[in-house]
């Protein structure tokens, strides 16, 4: 019979790493989550998981034991990610109580309560390089203070059997009693690259943000994969405005991405100036739908809400199948100390 692996997750969002997680083997006992449309996303796709629609602030300070119904110690995992760059530092001690108040606070608080065996932290890659790094000094401080060593990685979903270039910072703890047990190690990039082209068949039909006359008449000009260069300089320069003066590549302009490529990282709005992801083939955003495919979910996985919070519950998700290569891995490590 196949062990069961149960899990917790804060900031469960629309459910990318959950749904990445579950297919993994991870039986969720609780998600918790603040935001009305992703928790009627969660709820609509798996009424079977105990999700808690509620400030984590005000969970974490209940007795999480009863809350979830186990046992300090026996939690195989706590999962999520908290926004981390509002810190001070105004304790300077680099502890727990530097972090009060903040989202990160939280989490660390359930690692606290619960001890679970292992934790999945995922966050920005910029989280590393952020205050000349003391926000991640602080963060691997306190995952030492709850008793846990840690392992990091940015990891690129490009290389898990996703259509998109998108990098997250992966942080793997390991609680201290069971270091010389449970052994972990990063998934290795899959020999496989999905494009557009692979994943932009038959997509089931949804709603879909469109461009104003003007923007697509400037689109219809760029070349699939090309963007703001490969115009006529002068149409380029009335479009982009301010942003022509900018430095840097600014590739990310009237961006119109190729069949024969990845995604650029798919992002919270579908229409902005300095972000623009347009259609290989229609000048149009990706649709709903579309976008979904780009961070692997299911075709059967049902958004709730606006069309605007939809996009923003996808572009905010963790791919699904980043999401379920390192729990694969993290099961391999928790099945290891269940041998011992």
């Amino acid at each position: 019979m196949d062990i069961k692996f149960k899990s917790i997750e804060v900031f469960a969002g629309a459910g990318g790493l959950a749904l990445g997680l579950e297919e993994a083997g991870f039986e969720h006992i609780g998600l918790v989550e603040f935001n009305k449309d992703a928790v009627s996303t969660l709820r609509y796709n798996r009424p079977n998981w105990n999700v808690i629609f509620e400030d984590i602030e005000e969970v974490s300070k209940r007795n999480l034991e009863k809350e979830f119904n186990i046992k300090k110690y026996e939690l195989d995992l706590l999962s999520g990610g908290a926004p981390c760059q509002s810190f001070s530092y105004a304790g300077k001690k680099l502890g727990l109580e530097d972090v009060r108040g903040t989202m990160f606070y939280h989490y660390a608080t359930f690692l606290k309560k619960l001890q679970p065996k292992m934790f999945l932290f995922e966050n920005v890659k910029g989280l590393l390089s952020h205050d000349k790094g003391k926000t991640f000094e602080t963060i691997n401080n306190i995952f030492k203070e709850q008793g846990y060593i840690t392992k990091y990685k940015v990891l690129n979903a490009f290389d898990y059997e996703v259509a998109q270039k998108r990098e997250r910072l992966i942080i793997i703890g390991i609680r201290n009693d069971l270091n010389n047990k449970i052994f972990f190690e990063f998934p290795k990039p899959k020999e496989k690259k999905i494009v557009l082209r692979d994943i932009l068949n038959n997509v089931p039909e949804s709603e879909c943000a469109k461009y104003s006359l003007e923007k697509k008449e400037v689109f219809s000009l760029v070349p699939p994969g090309g963007c703001w260069k490969d115009i006529e300089p002068t149409i380029a320069k009335k479009y982009m405005k301010t942003c022509w003066d900018m430095g840097g590549g600014r590739t990310g302009i009237l961006r119109r991405l190729s069949l024969d490529e990845p995604c650029l990282t798919i992002l919270t709005t579908p229409q902005m100036k300095q972000t623009d992801r347009c259609h290989p083939i229609e000048i149009r955003p990706f649709s709903i739908r579309e976008s979904a495919r780009i961070q692997s979910f299911p075709d059967e996985w049902e958004f709730m809400g606006s069309m605007g919070s939809k996009y923003k519950q996808i572009g905010n998700a963790v791919p699904c199948n980043l999401a379920k290569e390192i729990g694969k891995n993290i099961i391999i490590a928790l099945k290891g100390e269940k041998n011992e």
